[in-house]
């Protein structure tokens, strides 16, 4: 996600490759953006930008006329400047390509007026970045970490007492209200460099800095990385660190990236290797990731701080565990387990299971009850007809017997 140095660069990037040329006819917006339109059209304009913490503001100037060095507004055509701030989102950036060369994700384009024509563009493939015509600094966003130190400084010191500061410090560095600049990145590099818990409380951490630490140039502190005194409420808090001025810091280390260049500007080359090259904590093999309460990726070495969440899962371990959530069905699913260690273990479920019990099933179970009560039925069907057939057979020739009974008196009458 682009922070503050990448904001900066940006405009240093817009001011390189706009220098001395001059735009024309209207700017155009893609299909697919949601961000406003911008109504500006003009025969002849320059572009300028600025940042400011996580903003970059660029300057529409119509040019004065040749004939009397006055403006004429013709049907249309704007006469008066337009401001267009921008905030990249999560990847947003601008290139300077030919006409027939534009980005697929360029969702707003500023065209030169040379032949062939060049475009500006705003590229941002995520789409969460946007665009305000006409707008200004955002209100509720602090002073600029890079180029208002001194009032980023007053505004972070004179708040201490709002409740944002009763919150972990590697949350409150990404709050914009007193940190604009501060992204994902550099609260791990800066606190990762003064040994600090991410998870101590905020107001604990700055507690004991002086409004005015007499600070005028950044170069001298880009070797200048820890300092041994510790503030008193710090040591209090039982905060184990080798601590430097946290806020300047956050001032010097963000200038340092600047001072690299080429984390994604030039976006034509695009080089990140002496980026990765300075990074000491974020992404680095032997570092510790955890999520914090907003759900953001902290990076880190050592203690977390009595502040840390109380499920510990790092983002690896949270998204195997989700994996092992939608596939395994059984109830040994109660510890999360690595990808190989869970696969071993459905397999050995699956074995452990009889044939009977899978292929068992309430229909299939009712089915069978079926087929035995019919076969009760039958059977005592059958009984009941042959004890009909042996009562009947008994009744016939139990008559038959007494006639011959009769039949012998009658014949031993008759022989008397």
């Amino acid at each position: 996600m682009p922070e503050g140095p990448e904001l900066h660069l940006a405009s240093l990037f817009v001011n390189k490759m706009c220098d001395g040329v001059v735009f024309s006819g209207p700017v155009t917006k893609s299909e697919v953006s949601k961000s406003p339109d911008v109504a500006f059209t003009c025969e002849s304009y320059r572009i300028t930008a600025a940042s400011r913490g996580k903003e970059v503001k660029l300057t529409l100037a119509p040019m004065k006329s040749d004939d009397d060095g006055k403006r004429r507004s013709k049907d249309g055509q704007a006469d008066q400047p337009m401001d267009i701030v921008f905030r990249f989102g999560m990847s947003g950036y601008f290139r300077f390509t030919p006409e027939g060369e534009v980005p697929k994700h360029a969702h707003l384009r500023f065209y030169t007026q040379e032949k062939p024509r060049r475009v500006l563009s705003f590229v941002d493939t995520r789409r969460f970045g946007s665009w305000q015509p006409n707008g200004t600094w955002q209100p509720d966003r602090g002073p600029c970490i890079m180029f208002e130190y001194k009032s980023f400084r007053e505004n972070v010191l004179s708040n201490l007492s709002d409740r944002a500061f009763d919150r972990p410090i590697c949350e409150v560095l990404l709050n914009q209200k007193y940190f604009n600049g501060i992204g994902n990145y550099l609260r791990a590099e800066i606190l990762y460099r003064l040994n600090i818990p991410p998870f101590v409380c905020a107001r604990d951490a700055l507690e004991g800095l002086e409004l005015d630490d007499g600070f005028e140039n950044w170069e001298p502190l880009k070797k200048e990385i820890t300092n041994t005194k510790t503030p008193g409420k710090a040591k209090k808090k039982g905060i184990k660190q080798e601590t430097g001025d946290l806020l300047r810091l956050c001032h010097t280390v963000p200038l340092e990236v600047v001072s690299l260049g080429g984390k994604g500007y030039d976006p034509e080359k695009a080089d990140y290797s002496a980026f990765k090259a300075w990074l000491q904590c974020y992404y680095v093999d032997g570092m510790k990731s955890i999520r914090d309460h907003n759900g953001r990726t902290m990076w880190f070495k050592g203690d977390l701080g009595p502040m840390a969440p109380k499920e510990l899962k790092s983002p690896k371990a949270k998204k195997r565990a989700k994996k092992d959530d939608d596939h395994d069905y059984t109830d040994k699913k109660k510890v999360a387990k690595t990808e190989t260690e869970s696969t071993g273990k459905k397999r050995a479920v699956k074995k452990e299971i009889p044939k009977k019990e899978i292929t068992t099933h309430p229909k299939e179970a009712t089915s069978k009850r079926g087929k035995a009560t019919k076969a009760q039925e039958a059977t005592l069907q059958t009984e009941t007809r042959s004890s009909a057939r042996t009562k009947k057979t008994s009744s016939t020739s139990e008559p038959a017997a007494g006639r011959g009974r009769r039949n012998g008196r009658g014949t031993r009458k008759n022989s008397k």
